[in-house]
């Protein structure tokens, strides 16, 4: 996968790099409004452009009056035709700068050449456009929170009277009893022996006094 991503974003490159080469590309009509004559002055009329790769020569001349013939440095300046590298006589040719360097152009009909039909032109590379920066990668999402809720470890307030209802709870009777006190337990119990005791007494008395009688 990442092979051929990595081929993708070259060729990707190399197309815009093309398509922006394209875009910039110039396209000149040799001798201008006059077009490719034997009254051209060729040298003039190239020595002020900058011509570079991918740039191309459009020659209007009259079909079969004359040729468009791309020679040799040699043969340029032999004005022959012999060997040329390609030749065309339609009326119209364009010929697309493809290299750098000088390229020579004649035309083919005998006594045109030296009569200054004849063209060089110096071909300069083309500059490259910089290939874009490749797109940041997106950034992962964050991951979801997963850890489970702390227990809540708060003590909970104690509810007051007045949440209750108004009323406050009764609290429990703490008094503790006391035992009996056993003294007085006991002088109660020998009082009331001693009074038992003087009533019978009295008793006696009264008795013995009514049999007197």
């Amino acid at each position: 996968m990442a092979s051929g991503g990595a081929s993708s974003l070259a060729l990707a490159a190399l197309l815009l790099v093309s398509c922006a080469s394209a875009a910039v590309a110039t396209k000149y009509t040799v001798g201008d409004a006059s077009g490719w004559t034997t009254t051209g002055d060729y040298a003039t009329w190239a020595s002020g452009k900058k011509f570079k790769v991918g740039d191309s020569l459009e020659f209007k001349y009259a079909g079969g009056a004359h040729t468009v013939d791309e020679v040799s440095a040699a043969d340029y300046a032999a004005c022959s035709s012999s060997n040329a590298l390609s030749t065309d006589s339609a009326g119209a040719t364009t010929v697309t700068l493809k290299t750098a360097g000088k390229h020579y152009f004649i035309c083919g009909v005998a006594g045109h050449c030296s009569s200054g039909m004849k063209l060089v032109v110096d071909v300069a590379k083309a500059v490259a456009a910089p290939a874009p920066a490749p797109a940041a990668a997106a950034a992962p999402a964050p991951a979801a929170d997963t850890a489970p809720d702390a227990p809540d470890t708060t003590p909970s307030t104690p509810t007051s009277p007045s949440s209750s209802g108004g009323r406050t709870p009764k609290s429990p009777d703490t008094t503790v009893l006391s035992p009996p006190d056993k003294k007085s337990t006991s002088s109660g119990a020998t009082g009331l022996s001693a009074a038992a005791w003087a009533g019978l007494g009295l008793a006696g008395l009264v008795a013995v006094h009514l049999g007197a009688f």
